[in-house]
């Protein structure tokens, strides 16, 4: 500022800020992160079944690629990310909520596996968590060596 003032001796108080703030730029705001999911977190596929389902699981990697196949033939946004056993059943982890259709090409896969006995799997669903995650702001502090 002390250059401007005395390479400019005409200028008032308000027109060296002014010259001054065009040389340094605006002054940016710390940054932080904001951000807020919208929407329930329900991207697991659960199919209850009855029996012994570890044959399925070790070729899950297959399975993954039928059903995602599957999936993109009918036009689904929704692709299995991987297939994991439950007590349960089968937890089956999508990259988005599944629709009802995609829950039906899911179920119609798993029953006509030869891994699984048909008569013991029960209709997939979705996990009933409503968990939402709101983050406001954290504040940042970018680590300047000035």
């Amino acid at each position: 500022m002390l250059k401007i003032k005395e390479s400019f001796l005409a200028l008032n108080a308000n027109q060296i800020d002014q010259v001054n703030n065009i040389v340094k730029g605006n002054p940016k705001p710390k940054p932080h992160i904001q951000m807020t999911t919208k929407g329930p977190s329900r991207k697991q596929v659960i199919i209850p079944m009855s029996n012994n389902n570890n044959s399925f699981i070790k070729s899950s990697t297959f399975h993954v690629a039928n059903i995602n196949r599957l999936l993109r033939n009918a036009k689904s946004d929704v692709v299995v990310d991987f297939i994991r056993s439950d007590p349960i059943g089968i937890v089956i982890v999508t990259n988005k909520v599944a629709s009802l259709s995609d829950l039906q090409i899911i179920s119609q896969y798993i029953k006509k596996s030869k891994d699984i006995n048909e008569l013991q799997v029960e209709e997939p669903h979705l996990s009933q968590s409503k968990s939402y995650l709101k983050i406001i702001g954290i504040p940042f502090f970018p680590n300047s060596k000035t």
